[in-house]
């Protein structure tokens, strides 16, 4: 039987190629979004992939969320907590909300979607957990001060939890994307591009989001249990941890 996963944020951007490249190497893949009904609607209409809306800085959303997909397509094998958002701005500048919306998205979204499968994997004695943390999260990056510490809180969570669940049978790890052609990206200002970000990858080019999923698909597959706790970083060597 196809093993189940999640996606979340798995509608548009790196999670979209996720939720596809999973799909294509034999996963049922539910795609978790989060507000964009057009895009999701797009998106389960191209590839077939179910989606389910709710909000995952919510615990309860996400419990009843999941909930309804182990109800249709089974028990959750992979997790991918891919759903993220940035509020930036200079840290005098930077507001509570701003603060607090980014955290809440970014870090506290894998309590709230880790902690309702942790026990069922357990229970199975299998589990693939794989956060989609950020080459911010390693070195920092100005005006950003709330995403940095969400995504380095990502890190931290991974290699925590892999701990405990490595005797179960579960897998927790971390991919740190750099940047990466993604709508967000591709809106920066081209002279920008030029001049400060693509002068700093050594490949001298932004990372394709298929780039990301084919990571995800490494660590999620049944042969890769003796990874776990690990930080894949895929940055184009930009930043050497």
């Amino acid at each position: 039987m196809a093993r189940v996963a999640v996606v979340t944020g798995g509608t548009r951007g790196i999670g979209e190629a996720i939720s596809k490249a999973l799909k294509e190497s034999g996963y049922l893949v539910a795609a978790n979004y989060a507000g964009n009904d057009e895009a999701a609607a797009k998106f389960k209409a191209e590839t077939g992939i179910p989606v389910y809306k709710w909000d995952v800085s919510s615990y309860d959303a996400c419990a009843a969320g999941l909930a309804q997909v182990e109800k249709d397509l089974g028990p959750v094998d992979v997790l991918v907590n891919n759903a993220g958002i940035t509020k930036d701005a200079m840290f005098h500048r930077m507001t509570p909300e701003q603060w607090n919306a980014v955290i809440n998205t970014n870090l506290n979204s894998l309590f709230n979607m880790t902690r309702p499968v942790w026990e069922g994997m357990r229970n199975r004695k299998f589990g693939r957990v794989i956060c989609i943390s950020s080459i911010n999260g390693q070195k920092g990056q100005a005006g950003q001060a709330n995403y940095s510490a969400a995504k380095a809180g990502d890190i931290g969570f991974v290699k925590a939890l892999a701990q405990e669940g490595a005797r179960a049978g579960i897998t927790v790890n971390a991919i740190t994307p750099g940047y990466i052609a993604t709508e967000m990206v591709k809106a920066i200002a081209q002279d920008v591009l030029d001049k400060h970000i693509l002068p700093f990858i050594p490949v001298g080019r932004l990372g394709e989001p298929e780039e990301i999923a084919r990571c995800v698909v490494f660590l999620a597959a049944d042969n890769a249990g003796f990874i776990t706790g690990s930080t894949l970083s895929a940055n184009g060597g930009q930043y050497l941890a």
